[in-house]
């Protein structure tokens, strides 16, 4: 059986991938046939049903949950790693300007939503490019998001809001960021199973980290090991192996308040599988 499989470059997912899809843990016969990609461009093409297994934004699977559930392994979520709102001025209002967001349903874009109501402009960017677009002065402000939310600082930015802490205030639970999905088209079972298969590769992965150094390496935007070592050990935990009980309150606390954002969003009990 070949399933189509879909994920971002970013080390987290390299790293939670690389061992089911490279031959290293037994797959129980299932093949990968794998598409690498930006995350809002996975969230637009899930739009379109065109992967089996698609990784994306809580932002967009609460529009899509009527085509796709979501898994209980693979999640990015957890406190202190979430989007963070940035500026190269310290008295920026961002209410008065445009702002550049990674995508219109990444979940950033969700959490820049709840926490400042009353900004309208907002200009869609591959988020590997929002750091260097306020650098030169062509934006005043953006949301970073994956690698650059390390890099900053040392880069003259400064913060505006940490979106994710504003979210846990609000909540006083973690931030859901992304999980990996399926098609409500695939056999329950063989849905599970797949949940089984990606915590077993994480579990490799933390395990054996030398076999997935070069293949994380490859597609990371940001190349410095360090930085992919935080990156991999703040959206990699326990709530990655399994989303378990709070990780699911979450997930439904983050899909009620965007059913106050979006009045036409239909509410389901079954997001997970």
């Amino acid at each position: 059986m070949k399933l189509t499989l879909a994920y971002s470059p970013c080390p987290n997912d390299t790293f939670a991938f690389h061992a089911m899809t490279h031959g290293l843990i037994d797959t129980d016969g299932i093949e990968f046939d794998v598409v690498h990609t930006d995350i809002e461009e996975l969230n637009k093409k899930a739009v379109k049903n065109s992967f089996d297994i698609c990784k994306m934004s809580y932002h967009a699977f609460f529009m899509l949950a009527h085509e796709y559930a979501m898994l209980r392994s693979g999640s990015a979520l957890g406190y202190g790693n979430g989007p963070l709102l940035v500026s190269k001025r310290n008295n920026i209002n961002p209410n008065n300007v445009n702002v550049l967001i990674p995508g219109d349903k990444t979940t950033a874009t969700l959490l820049l939503k709840i926490a400042f109501p009353e900004i309208t402009k907002t200009t869609p960017t591959l988020f590997s490019e929002i750091e260097r677009l306020i650098l030169e002065d062509k934006y005043y402000a953006g949301v970073l998001i994956h690698e650059s939310r390390f890099t900053y600082k040392e880069k003259g930015l400064v913060l505006i809001e940490d979106l994710g802490k504003r979210w846990q205030q609000i909540s006083g639970l973690p931030v859901p960021l992304g999980g990996i999905a399926v098609s409500r088209k695939l056999d329950p079972l063989l849905s599970r199973k797949l949940s089984s298969l990606i915590k077993k590769s994480i579990e490799f992965a933390k395990d054996n980290p030398g076999p997935s150094a070069n293949y994380i390496k490859e597609h990371a935007t940001e190349m410095s090991e360090s930085v992919i070592e935080k990156h991999i050990d703040m959206f990699v935990n326990d709530y990655t192996l399994n989303i378990g009980i709070e990780g699911e309150r979450a997930v439904k606390a983050l899909y009620n308040k965007s059913m106050e954002i979006y009045p036409n969003l239909v509410g389901r009990d079954d997001l997970f599988i």
